[in-house]
């Protein structure tokens, strides 16, 4: 029994050493000792992974060159995963690597330079590595003598990361053309936001061309796993999945997944299927795009050009008196024949205006005024800084621009461009045609000549349509000569608002103030009727704002009167007289968005709060961003939402915060200004920004989803008295229809709106979306992350 017991022993120790030796063995195989090198010309220019799928080691750059960096063996050539210094120029064929004895490795020039490869060799006090290893997952690794990573190509990712590797925060890709060039970049930045931009631009929506927000936080990493799922995650969990293209393929088949940001500036993810024996036969599919238009990114054409086209094969053009950079590479842009700054001291150049329908560029323009187009022209050829300008049919303005231009693409806004071109055979300005010249593709001319003929129908209607115009100013003249107060007689054109007098508004628009609309923080509003101009007008009595002189609160009205959006109610004109200050608005019908969702016997379609939830976000982002002057409403609620004839929602009120001086709007609004809409920094006498209306909209929004009010005491249960504790908690259960009763909702776009809510209310500022995101989340265009529970005090 004892002899047994001896030979079971021997035996399992015999396998063991056995199993031990051949691990040891297939580890050597893989192992890259001290002393190894590569060169380009030699029989040894890489080192390959254990199945032989990638390699690390030289690799053609250029008609004669070599570059460092791992590769994926595919068919007809390899596809390049890594690059070391990819800015670098390309290394001649003298130029060897090197695994020294100490322990660097370490890049030889042929002209004796030496380099560091890996980033860790830039510490002050690095240690050494004791061997490498090329891994089958595409990751090349540097170890120490006790087996530990101090080093690897996963953590100092270039243009692509593969199955298994991630992107931190504070990490970029940066994508390559022929193995130079860096024109974009894909950045996972430290608030949990993975954005791309174009290279050399500053972080910020107006470069931003994709994007993908969390607001987590740091902890977050953009994560490739071997299945081919591409996703946000915060630690292990998963935030937003991006693209989940696991395939099963052939049984024998080995698919490696890979997530490069492409040289056009899309973010893909591409599968490589693999079979045989040695894995010699292959190919490539792309599984997921980020985008499918190349001309949305930006700077995927260069300087004064712009982008035609859609998909991934879109061109790019120069603009009218431009020339390509390099006629073989039309990425780079176009350059003009004549100085860009048209003010400098020289012989006078003469210009012509080209001029193409349907384009625009990025930036922002020196100069906007509301004019005609023949004017908008007419001033940039007059203008020695004026390089191009478009002028815009929506609301009639002329945008002029300086030199180079940047992001063009021709798209679907209705915009005119203008470019400035030297005159063709030196004719003198006289001589100039008096309209530009419009470059239209075939189609273009065809609508032109349509158009021509059926305006030769319509031109008597136009003649009556002039005559008439000239017999209403005739009459508005005589009229102002005969009223002692003729300048507050018109409505005045080109934006201007009309200046009422007290007893105007007091005794003839409202009969003596005889019929109230409603009132406010600022005061009441009152029906009124103008006759004259046969219209009916909403007249608001201002009662409680910080006192200003007559030319403050007229320059402010004007400023104001400038704001034009169909989510806006009209500002039409003002009363000044010593303290008693009036505003005149566009008379709206229907109420107000609060008689709407807590009044009415039945509650709006879903389809409807779905489209006014739209409405109003619109209306806030042209306050925020697109109007001359950016405006904070402060004072967001649906009381302040009015609904027209076609039961369009606008923003009211949007314009009195600009009458309290900054630091006292509280004072001005009264404490019942203060109400549960405003954000939680009213209270904590903070810094008041746009995050305090966009807190705002998110408790309107829930409201609108709900249909009722954002604090209810006659409810069910105690959990459902705050809206928003209440919203959160259906959310994480799963039971969003207990929001919607038996209405018949997108779920998809209720979960949307909800979570869009729950963003814009959250207790710290900095989480709560940019009022362009809450638009593009709503509209489905950007994902929306799950929110965390929203910390509310109220008042």
């Amino acid at each position: 029994m004892g002899s047994i017991s001896v030979l079971f022993l021997l035996s399992m120790f015999l396998l063991a050493f056995d199993v031990k030796a051949q691990l040891q063995r297939n580890h050597s195989s893989n192992v890259i000792p001290l002393g190894s090198w590569l060169s380009p010309i030699a029989n040894r220019n890489s080192w390959l992974s254990p199945s032989g799928l990638f390699a690390f080691g030289f690799y053609p750059q250029g008609r004669k060159g070599f570059a460092i960096g791992i590769w994926l063996h595919t068919q007809p050539k390899n596809t390049i995963v890594w690059t070391a210094n990819p800015g670098n120029p390309p290394l001649s064929p003298n130029a060897t690597l090197n695994l020294t004895s100490d322990g660097m490795l370490l890049l030889r020039t042929e002209q004796g330079e030496e380099n560091f490869i890996a980033n860790f060799l830039d510490e002050d006090d690095p240690e050494p590595a004791d061997s490498a290893s090329m891994h089958d997952s595409g990751n090349f690794v540097l170890y120490d003598n006790s087996s530990k990573v101090i080093w690897q190509s996963f953590s100092d990712p270039t243009d692509t990361i593969l199955g298994g590797q991630n992107l931190s925060s504070d990490y970029q890709l940066m994508s390559r053309s022929n193995h130079s060039s860096r024109r974009f970049r894909l950045w996972m930045d430290t608030r949990g936001n993975l954005v791309s931009y174009p290279v050399n631009s500053t972080d910020g929506p107006e470069n931003a061309y994709w994007s993908v927000y969390t607001f987590v936080g740091p902890s977050v990493s953009l994560s490739l796993n071997q299945r081919g799922l591409l996703r946000l995650m915060d630690y292990s969990s998963t935030l937003i999945i991006l693209a989940n293209k696991s395939c099963p393929g052939k049984k024998e088949a080995r698919i490696v997944y890979r997530a490069i940001l492409d040289s056009d500036g899309i973010f893909k993810l591409y599968s490589h299927h693999f079979w045989g024996n040695s894995y010699t036969s292959s190919n490539v599919s792309l599984e997921w795009s980020a985008l499918h238009d190349q001309c949305v990114v930006k700077g995927f054409c260069g300087l004064n050009s712009y982008c035609i086209g859609t998909g991934y094969k879109a061109e790019c053009r120069c603009y009218p008196g431009f020339h390509f950079m390099d006629p073989k590479n039309k990425l780079l842009g176009c350059f003009n024949d004549f100085s860009e700054d048209g003010c400098s001291k020289g012989p006078v150049i003469p210009y012509d205006i080209t001029a193409i329908p349907n384009i625009s560029w990025g930036d922002f323009p020196y100069s906007v005024v509301s004019t005609k187009q023949e004017n908008c022209y007419k001033s940039c050829l007059g203008d020695c800084n004026c390089g191009a300008a478009f002028y815009l049919f929506k609301n009639g303005t002329c945008n002029k621009y300086k030199l180079p231009l940047r992001y063009g693409r021709i798209n679907n806004i209705p915009v005119i461009a203008f470019f400035k071109v030297i005159q063709r055979n030196g004719l003198s300005s006289a001589n100039r045609p008096p309209n530009p010249v419009i470059l239209m593709d075939s189609k273009k001319k065809i609508i032109l000549i349509l158009s021509l003929t059926l305006g030769s129908v319509a031109l008597l209607w136009s003649v009556i349509a002039i005559s008439c115009f000239f017999i209403y100013r005739h009459q508005v003249h005589r009229y102002r000569k005969l009223s002692p107060e003729n300048v507050n007689v018109e409505f005045a054109e080109n934006f201007t608002l009309r200046s009422f007098s007290y007893n105007e508004l007091d005794q003839n628009a409202t009969n003596g103030f005889k019929e109230k609309l409603g009132g406010g923080s600022f005061g009441s509003v009152y029906k009124g009727y103008v006759s004259e101009a046969n219209k009916t007008i909403a007249v608001k009595r201002l009662e409680k704002f910080v006192e200003e002189g007559g030319r403050e609160f007229r320059a402010e009205m004007t400023a104001i009167g400038r704001t034009h959006h169909r989510n806006l109610v009209q500002l039409l004109g003002f009363c000044i007289e010593g303290s008693r200050k009036l505003l005149v608005y566009e008379y709206i019908c229907n109420g107000s968005l609060a008689d709407l969702l807590f009044n009415a016997k039945k509650r709006p379609l879903w389809k409807e709060r779905v489209r006014i939830a739209l409405e109003v976000a619109r209306g806030v982002f042209y306050l925020h961003q697109e109007c001359e002057i950016h405006i904070i409403h402060c004072n967001l609620k649906p009381q302040n939402i009015l609904m027209d004839d076609t039961w369009t929602a606008k923003i009211s009120d949007f314009g009195l915060a600009r009458l309290s001086v900054p630091n006292q709007i509280r004072i001005a609004m009264g404490i019942e200004g203060i109400s549960e809409y405003s954000a939680p920094e009213w209270q904590k006498n903070a810094l008041i920004s746009v995050e305090a209306d966009i807190y705002s909209f998110g408790l309107m929004l829930l409201e609108i989803v709900c249909c009722r009010r954002s604090i209810e005491v006659n409810v069910l249960t105690a959990d459902e008295i705050l809206l928003s504790n209440w919203v959160y908690n259906c959310l994480v259960a799963g039971q969003l229809d207990k929001l919607v009763e038996d209405e018949n909702v997108d779920i998809r776009t209720l979960e949307r709106m909800v979570k869009v809510g729950l963003w814009c209310i959250q207790e710290d500022p900095t989480l709560r979306p940019p009022m362009k995101n809450v638009i593009l989340m709503l509209e489905g265009t950007m994902n929306v992350a799950v929110p965390p529970s929203p910390a509310i005090s109220h008042s």
